[in-house]
């Protein structure tokens, strides 16, 4: 199966963060933090307004910052996705 958003929507798939810091201690999984980075997998056509669809700002492959709680995950044949609006996208990372 695949994820084929609707409207303004994206699906991202989150890159994993570092076990390591800096100072080369590894991390516990319980330690980490949900990572901000994702990639974008799948795009929607766009938002309606006034008649007029508005072209996305974000292509699939773009990687991106997420606010911290945003989107709503989802868990489909195992994998785990992150379905946002695009305005809950904060930058894309060049």
């Amino acid at each position: 199966m695949t994820l084929k958003p609707l409207g303004d929507r994206v699906v991202l798939k989150f890159v994993e963060a570092e076990e390591k810091t800096k100072g080369g201690i590894i991390l516990a999984s319980t330690a980490k933090e949900k990572p901000q980075v994702a990639e974008v997998l799948a795009v929607g056509p766009g938002e309606v307004v006034d008649g007029q669809r508005v072209p996305m700002d974000v292509k699939v492959g773009d990687k991106v910052i997420l606010g911290k709680y945003a989107g709503t995950e989802v868990k489909l044949d195992s994998e785990e996705y992150t379905v946002a609006k695009q305005s809950d996208i904060l930058a894309i990372v060049e």
